[in-house]
């Protein structure tokens, strides 16, 4: 956990002002000071009962030079592991980098219209791919949410 956006480890990103609250009175400083911090937590399943998995376009993005995106409605007790995008130039799949928390990032996607799939591992270690065809339009915007027309269970 961590008040800001950096790093690989940062499961859980809070506003200053929530991560301080996270500390004794008046020991905030000493919290800020430790940067990212482990915190134990438990987790639930998740149900999205008619929602199909989304893929938001993160606010940073800069379109056509920079994509980094969010994997949405993931059901069950998923985890988004890894997400590579179809490079048709050169005919084969491309990772994306895990930026921090839930954002997956890439410096110069292909234009056109983009091709995603990406692995879901289970809390049993299960891993298994998701692939959406012209997943993001052409003239994606960043803060937009596009469906993936794929839904997951647990």
């Amino acid at each position: 956990m961590t008040d800001y956006g950096e790093g690989d480890r940062t499961d859980f990103i809070l506003s200053p002002r929530a991560y301080s609250k996270l500390a004794l009175p008046n020991v905030a400083p000493e919290l800020f000071a430790f940067g990212v911090v482990d915190v134990e937590y438990k987790r639930v399943s998740c149900q999205y009962s008619g929602y199909n998995v989304m893929y938001k376009v993160h606010e940073h993005s800069k379109y056509p030079n920079y994509l980094a995106l969010v994997v949405t409605y993931v059901a069950g007790q998923n985890d988004v592991t890894r997400v590579e995008l179809w490079r048709e130039d050169c005919k084969e799949w491309v990772p994306m980098r895990r930026a921090f928390g839930a954002v997956w990032d890439m410096a110069n996607p292909p234009g056109g219209s983009i091709t995603l799939r990406f692995q879901a591992t289970s809390s049993s270690g299960n891993a298994y791919w998701v692939q959406s065809t012209n997943a993001l339009p052409d003239n994606w915007e960043a803060g937009a949410a596009y469906d993936s027309k794929v839904q997951l269970t647990d």
